[in-house]
């Protein structure tokens, strides 16, 4: 059975959204870049230049507003905090412990590993249970979300861990009794079809990538990035395009464009889930998971898997394969280093800090990747063609060949 929970979180959420768009609505945008002329006082909708007092109206209103969104806040925190959640990290090395930190601020953690982390996880107030034991894990009282920590290489084999022992936890305590499953990787593709592949059914899934680490984050989260996916809740694949009005198919569907109503026989419309506690609870439980890395100052966006790992590859792979580029060419500091060559020097050596199976994960699993490199190599040879050309050698000029 599914415990009985509180389900005000997202009514506040949206109330929050609501005040966002007011004080939008209410207050001036102002460009940086503008100029004094572009500051000046803008005529009304009748043509007529605002009256005297009108700027101090508009301070009064935005502060009201602002009072209004810091109370609403501050009921929201106290909704996340009214039923903790119990968060389980299956890979409590740093990054596990780096999330694992703040999760104690709002939840108990419950964290797992191949490593001996006992002492560790007893400094930040968390319980450790070794990966052996993974069964005592997965059957922990309570257990609402197990977030896999793992590297990308050791994803599906985890995954699959996983399984058996979610099936014996629904057995025992019921099917509605499986905890949320969320994965940290930075590629969203491979982790989104890992899981609706090996995860039972009964699983909530939810696609998370924190754009950030133990080093960027070092002083706090606040301002980080934090890319989500709603995947599949209550049996039923949500559609990511719609993601923020919770539209959804159901995962059963043959074509997959099948809507989330129906007519019944007497022609009246319904909601697949409209009187589903099962859907309301997976909801809530999502959005109270995801509440704590707002409530951490984390830069919220919600998008597809494949849009990630689209904008991922013109990124984050890119940034790190010219950093194990240009690391292999041996690169170090002179004593006339340029601003610009220290930036690159700090490019090899954090992409460099990370294990060399990062990378290949990076490339292996999302499969912009390649496109990247071919990019990259064609770039490479137009830029040296035009300085073959100015120097009046032929562009074609016989070179050693690339890798590819």
């Amino acid at each position: 059975m599914r415990r009985q929970r509180k389900f005000a979180a997202p009514i506040y959420i949206v109330f929050t959204f609501g005040l966002l768009a007011a004080s939008a609505f209410f207050l001036p945008s102002v460009n940086s870049t503008a100029t004094a002329h572009n500051m000046a006082p803008h005529a009304g909708p009748a043509g007529e230049v605002p009256t005297a007092g009108e700027l101090e109206k508009l301070k009064e209103e935005e502060a009201r507003l602002a009072s209004m969104l810091a109370s609403i806040r501050q009921q929201k925190l106290s909704v996340l905090q009214s039923r903790p959640l119990t968060i389980g990290v299956i890979g409590f090395g740093r990054f596990g412990q780096f999330i694992g930190k703040s999760f104690t601020k709002y939840g108990n953690v419950v964290g797992t590993s191949r490593s001996d982390y006992t002492t560790v996880a007893a400094e930040m107030g968390a319980k450790y249970i070794p990966l052996s034991d993974l069964e005592s894990f997965v059957m922990e009282d309570d257990l609402d979300v197990i977030v896999i920590a793992v590297s990308i290489l050791s994803f599906e084999d985890t995954v699959k861990d996983l399984v058996p022992h979610l099936q014996k936890r629904m057995q025992v305590k019921g099917r509605g009794s499986c905890p949320l499953i969320v994965d940290v990787l930075s590629v969203k593709e491979h982790a989104r079809n890992v899981m609706l592949e090996h995860l039972p059914e009964e699983c909530d899934i939810l696609c998370t990538h924190p754009m950030f680490g133990p080093d960027s984050a070092k002083h706090g989260w606040h301002g980080q990035t934090f890319v989500y996916e709603r995947t599949r809740i209550d049996k039923v694949l949500l559609d990511p395009a719609n993601d923020r009005s919770f539209h959804h198919r159901l995962s059963q569907s043959d074509g997959g464009d099948s809507e989330n109503e129906f007519i019944d026989d007497t022609g009246v419309s319904h909601g697949v889930h409209e009187n589903s506690e099962a859907h309301v609870e997976g909801m809530d439980r999502v959005e109270r998971f995801l509440s704590i890395w707002e409530e951490e100052g984390c830069n919220m966006i919600s998008m597809s898997c494949k849009e990630h790992d689209g904008f991922t590859a013109n990124s984050q792979f890119i940034t790190h394969l010219m950093g194990r580029i240009l690391g292999a060419q041996g690169l170090s500091a002179t004593p006339i280093d340029t601003k610009g060559f220290q930036n690159v020097l700090k490019l090899v050596e954090t992409t460099n800090a990370d294990s060399f199976d990062l990378f290949f994960g990076l490339y292996k699993f999302n499969r912009n990747s390649l496109e990247i490199i071919h990019k990259l190599k064609e770039a490479l040879d137009d830029v040296v063609g035009k300085l073959l050309e100015k120097e009046g050698k032929s562009a074609t000029i016989d070179v050693k060949k690339t890798c590819l």
